[in-house]
């Protein structure tokens, strides 16, 4: 999970494009969504992720 760690920009994009896949591949939200917000994001999967990453809520861990 993106808790308070600070992640690099490159470990910021793989993170956030791994769950984009997921999402793409027809994993669940992990963040609560109306089906106006889900519109209003247009259904994109990196959108998604993004929002999930801000609230920490990617369960993805990196290794240093």
């Amino acid at each position: 999970m993106a808790t308070k760690e600070t992640y690099s920009r490159y470990e910021k994009a793989r993170i956030i494009g791994t769950r984009a896949l997921q999402i793409s591949a027809g994993a669940p939200f992990l963040v609560k969504l109306s089906e106006e917000e889900i519109e209003k994001l247009r259904f994109d999967p990196k959108k998604i992720a993004e929002l999930e990453f801000e609230k920490g809520l990617i369960p993805i861990r990196v290794k240093r």
